[in-house]
């Protein structure tokens, strides 16, 4: 219940804002703190629905309530876009295979954390670690092919934006070493069997990467200096 009502909070977030500001509201560092959440949130519900582990939130909805409190540090005023992102489709559907894939990316994690977690929780009933395993893995099965597409819309439209594909730009960089990792992950789960404990600390690492292709850009800037 307590995910269901998130996930209709920060969908309602969205709504308000694009009422106000007439456009997809994803062009911005708040906007799309707002918008990972909300794929987080929506991530969740369906993981909720399809498995009944409700347990998932004690791990998952930290990561919200930080995006939220960060957004709050973040400027929100509407302003007109740049240029560059002036774009009829190709930034909505960027920045929700972003949104999405994160949120799945961010599932992942919460199995990981259970797992490593699995015996130390005192009265607190997990699944069993195979489980947790096995839906860690899932969930990266679907978010590796989101974060491609991300990469794939992304390239498109640095394209016709700035007239190039790919510019090494810190987030780009980063989103390809994000893609990288997880797809290291994929490779080792199925050629190498990876499983148990060193897996789900890859899914830790590989969440943190993540959270680095969110954040990283404000340390260092380069073309997406604005998100």
């Amino acid at each position: 219940m307590l995910s269901q009502l998130a996930l209709l909070c920060f969908t309602a977030c969205l709504v308000l804002r694009t009422i106000v500001v007439h456009r997809a509201p994803l062009s911005n560092q708040y906007e799309f703190a707002v918008s990972f959440a909300w794929g987080i949130m929506l991530a969740m519900v369906v993981v909720e629905w399809r498995t009944r582990l409700r347990v998932l939130a004690l791990a998952v909805l930290p990561v919200c309530l930080a995006l939220s409190l960060y957004s709050l540090t973040l400027d929100d005023e509407a302003t007109e876009l740049m240029p560059a992102l002036q774009n009829g489709f190709l930034l909505p559907l960027h920045v929700i295979t972003a949104s999405l894939g994160y949120g799945a990316a961010a599932v992942s994690f919460a199995a990981a954390v259970l797992y490593l977690l699995h015996g130390h929780l005192g009265r607190v009933r997990l699944p069993g670690k195979e489980r947790l395993d096995e839906l860690g893995y899932h969930a990266v099965v679907i978010a590796y092919p989101l974060i491609t597409l991300m990469i794939i819309l992304g390239a498109i439209w640095a394209n016709v934006a700035w007239g190039r594909y790919w510019s090494w730009d810190p987030k780009e960089t980063a989103s390809l070493v994000t893609w990288l990792f997880y797809g290291a992950y994929l490779h080792a789960r199925v050629v190498g069997d990876w499983r148990g404990k060193r897996a789900a600390w890859l899914l830790i690492l590989g969440f943190a990467a993540v959270i680095f292709t969110f954040l990283g850009n404000l340390f260092f800037g380069g073309l997406h200096s604005y998100a």
